[in-house]
């Protein structure tokens, strides 16, 4: 289908962006790679007068070090993301998960915070930066504020970012020396995941001593996988020890039904795709 007729604004600022959408409230949508918003439009899901394309605005772009995090850009590509050498020293669970986001194309185009304000609890970034105790840098008229990966997805495509505000960058703490892993599950190439899962763990001598789990498509927001990550702590690296702690996988989860499989089908999935990226990020 064709778009609903919209007008268009590419500000250069921050600031800009911000005077748009208090002037037209909710008749404004904000467009980044377009990846998620574009499909939306096409279909007649959504209509906005006004589409506001922060494209143009390079400070929304890069990669940079803060201390003991790193700032990553809301408008940066997958691409320029996941081939970023700070990430993959530092943050090597958000590379490893860029690597099987959709198709070249997808990652080329779409942008870090558009995939992550986007919300789906299907996406693949969700996961990553919830398991890594993302912040969510969110800027509006009354300045800038910062949310925690866990208060940040609130519902089924719904986040903590209210109308007149805009995500300027995702500050990710540094797991430099972890070993990660993102394992993933479909059916066929380039699918959203059916289950994924976003493992890094920190090992000392084939021992456990940290572990951070998040779980894709498990509900409606992306979830941390608590009881595994206690379960692991001090526990060898060996398959027998983490299988054991991987069959808490699926505890406080309620993950949908459709025709990929049903809920008891993803929980087992949860179980076996835990076992596997903890092991693998553990390098067992």
């Amino acid at each position: 289908m064709i778009p609903a007729q919209f007008d268009y604004l590419a500000p250069t600022t921050v600031e800009e962006a911000l005077a748009a959408l208090a002037e037209h409230g909710d008749d404004a949508k904000i467009i980044a790679g377009g990846q998620s918003l574009l499909p939306v439009l096409r279909m007649r899901l959504n209509a906005p007068e006004l589409v506001i394309d922060l494209g143009r605005i390079e400070s929304l772009r890069g990669v940079s070090e803060d201390g003991d995090a790193l700032v990553i850009g809301a408008m940066t590509t997958h691409t320029d993301v996941g081939n970023d050498p700070l990430v993959a020293e530092h943050a090597t669970l958000v590379a490893k998960a860029i690597e099987h986001l959709a198709d070249a194309q997808v990652r080329h185009r779409g942008t870090f915070g558009g995939a992550l304000a986007h919300a789906d609890p299907a996406g693949d970034l969700g996961a990553p930066a919830l398991a890594l105790d993302a912040e969510f840098v969110i800027t509006g008229s009354g300045g800038e504020r910062r949310v925690s990966a866990a208060d940040f997805f609130e519902d089924f495509m719904t986040t903590a970012i209210a109308e007149d505000e805009i995500l300027t960058s995702v500050r990710i703490p540094k797991h430099t020396g972890w070993g990660a892993h993102y394992e993933k599950f479909v059916r066929v190439a380039h699918q959203w995941p059916i289950v994924a899962v976003a493992a890094t763990v920190k090992t000392d001598g084939g021992t456990i001593s940290e572990a951070r789990v998040g779980l894709t498509n498990m509900g409606s927001i992306p979830l941390r996988a608590t009881a595994v990550e206690q379960a692991l702590v001090g526990q060898p690296a060996t398959d027998e020890a983490v299988r054991r702690a991987a069959a808490a996988a699926a505890e406080g989860t309620n993950p949908p039904s459709d025709l990929n499989g049903d809920a008891d089908y993803r929980k087992h999935l949860a179980t076996v795709l835990t076992r596997r990226a903890v092991l693998a990020a553990a390098g067992a």
